[in-house]
């Protein structure tokens, strides 16, 4: 190899340790009061439902959860009907 080529092994090393002085170094110790006002910060971001969006979600799951555990109820009822018959 001619001296005035680069590796290219050393060029991929240089970009490896440029990306690694460009990251922020890991805080050492936790701070209640900078989670705090992250948290605070992102709470911020949340796009809140409406009242009407939350009471019409809301009637939703608990509609749907009831017809799911009714559903379940009556096919657990088949099932011992099938077996009592059977056994």
């Amino acid at each position: 190899m001619a001296k005035n080529q680069a590796n290219p092994a050393d060029k991929a090393g240089n970009a490896c340790n440029a990306k690694k002085a460009a990251e922020p170094a890991a805080p050492d110790s936790f701070s209640a009061g900078a989670f705090a006002q992250g948290t605070r910060e992102e709470l911020t971001k949340v796009i809140w439902p409406t009242r009407q969006q939350l009471i019409s979600e809301s009637a939703a799951v608990i509609l749907m959860v009831g017809l799911s555990a009714t559903l379940i109820y009556f096919i657990d009822k088949l099932f011992g009907w099938v077996s009592r018959q059977v056994f």
